[in-house]
């Protein structure tokens, strides 16, 4: 069996590509495309690795893998997010205390956007140079701030509510962006707040999470074997995954449970 899985990965892996891909990729080898890697030379290297961990361990461990893979992944990509999104916040706040500066001078609204543009980072500044532009050409400013694939998509279309409301109204847009300032600090201040008070209960998560692991040790060094039970028997090979679905089933769901105090 074993020698039969090893066969069908090194026959996927030496598999030739197809004409049309061979010619494809002859077209465009001096452009950007032929030097990404190609999906489908890591969809082989995937399905090989795989295998080869099938062929080694079994299908059990290969899932438990994967599930704590997966996990892992998508736990490291939400906390990457939310730093992301508090520096924009920090950038965002940067700009519209550029642009009420700039409208209490006398500046236009364009030219104060401009002017945040150029003194603040990241979307922020993108999304203001849009509004200048916007601006300038006759169009809404208002329409420039809404980005809805920005990390700070909300915190954009509360400035840009207050900019229409300025624009329809004829209402001071220096007022109207400091109270908007103003909401968004205290938004930025009850996350964080929020965030440091549930930093406890993620640790307690993560170690009810961890405590079979620690249960496991334990039998290996009493001479019970844990180990061998799931790695060399057929009931570990629904026990070790189904034990580790279970594990990463709470990590996500505390997360869910304590992200939706931070929207």
């Amino acid at each position: 069996m074993i020698a039969a899985l090893i066969c069908l990965a090194l026959a996927l892996l030496s598999a030739p590509a197809s004409i049309h891909r061979r010619r494809f990729i002859a077209l465009f080898v001096a452009s950007d495309v032929a030097r990404k890697p190609q999906r489908n030379s890591l969809f082989r290297v995937a399905i090989v690795g795989g295998i080869a961990a099938t062929a080694a361990a079994g299908i059990g461990p290969l899932i438990a893998a994967a599930l704590v893979t997966g996990t892992a992944v998508i736990r490291i990509s939400r906390a990457r997010r939310d730093r992301l999104r508090h520096t924009e916040c920090a950038h965002l706040l940067d700009a519209v205390d550029a642009v009420i500066g700039e409208l209490r001078v006398g500046a236009h609204p364009s030219a104060a956007a401009a002017a945040a543009a150029n003194e603040s980072r990241g979307e922020a500044a993108h999304a203001f140079a849009v509004s200048a532009a916007r601006s300038r050409l006759g169009g809404s400013g208002a329409d420039g701030l809404r980005d809805l694939s920005s990390v700070v998509a909300t915190e954009l279309a509360g400035i840009a509510d207050a900019w229409r409301v300025a624009e329809h109204h004829g209402l001071a847009l220096a007022e109207l962006l400091s109270a908007a300032r103003t909401d968004l600090l205290g938004r930025i201040r009850f996350r964080g707040r929020t965030a440091a008070a549930l930093a406890g209960a993620r640790a307690t998560a993560a170690v009810l999470a961890g405590l079979p692991l620690l249960g496991i040790a334990l039998g290996q060094l009493m001479g019970a074997a844990p180990l061998n039970v799931l790695f060399a028997s057929s009931a570990g090979a629904v026990l070790l995954p189904l034990g580790t679905g279970l594990a990463c089933a709470g990590l996500l769901w505390t997360d869910a449970i304590t992200r939706k105090v931070l929207v």
